[in-house]
């Protein structure tokens, strides 16, 4: 409210989903090295993450996408953002912790799924930060003004570090599946909510909105680049 920016809630996005499964780990009798691994996972990608948005936002002021959430809900918004911004990420981010609850209580040895699940997590927040680095260091070019980044992973998916985000989700409901067997699969409610939301609601689609108007050279990347799933360049684009 002092700042007159609700963006500040995405710096505490990853503390809110680590704090859970700190929660969990520490309360859960014996959580085992299967919730010892999920643990280790959650804290690298949520001090990663909270660190470069953190770096990246410093200075800039509210991000364009709360300014409009902001707009749409005035008079009043300093009170109505504590249900439609902060306690809205608070519930989401309870949801898509569910993953660490299950594994972490869950008695069995590591098997196949667990195995997997770390490759495909510790895949996603490599790929994620290796994105994001590219992005930051395109950014601090000053000869890229204007230019759309298309090189690095970004050359194969418009939107390579939530393509990372999602494979994290993924990889850490197998291993709620690897932990409680068929008795964590309800669990896939947070993989599912998280790549939801990053394709549909705050991700690719609000970002995407009208970049193609602000943007005329960004209309030839999303027509060769695929949005999600990295994959080669279409042919027959410029």
């Amino acid at each position: 409210m002092a700042r007159r920016d609700a963006s500040l809630v995405d710096r505490l996005w990853g503390a809110f989903i680590a704090s859970a499964a700190l929660a969990w780990f520490a309360w859960l009798p014996a959580p085992g090295t299967r919730g010892l691994a999920m643990l280790a996972l959650v804290l690298a990608w949520a001090l990663r993450l909270g660190i470069y948005v953190t770096v990246r936002n410093w200075g800039h002021g509210e991000d364009r996408r709360y300014q409009q959430i902001r707009a749409r809900n005035e008079p009043g918004f300093a009170l109505k953002s504590l249900y439609l911004v902060f306690g809205l990420q608070a519930v989401l981010a309870w949801v898509v912790a569910t993953p660490f609850l299950a594994g972490m209580a869950a008695g069995r040895g590591l098997n196949v799924l667990d195995f997997m699940g770390i490759a495909l997590a510790a895949f996603g927040i490599v790929y994620e930060a290796v994105a994001d680095a590219q992005m930051s260091r395109f950014k601090a070019g000053t000869a890229h003004a204007g230019q759309v980044m298309d090189r690095g992973l970004w050359r194969f998916s418009r939107h390579p570090n939530y393509f990372g985000e999602a494979c994290i989700w993924w990889g850490f409901w197998l291993l709620a599946l690897g932990g409680a067997g068929w008795a964590g699969a309800w669990t896939v409610v947070s993989p599912v909510l998280m790549t939801v939301l990053l394709l549909k609601v705050s991700g690719v689609s609000l970002l995407e909105k009208d970049i193609g108007e602000r943007r005329p050279a960004y209309r030839d990347y999303m027509a060769r680049t695929r949005a999600f799933v990295p994959g080669p360049p279409r042919k027959g684009s410029a």
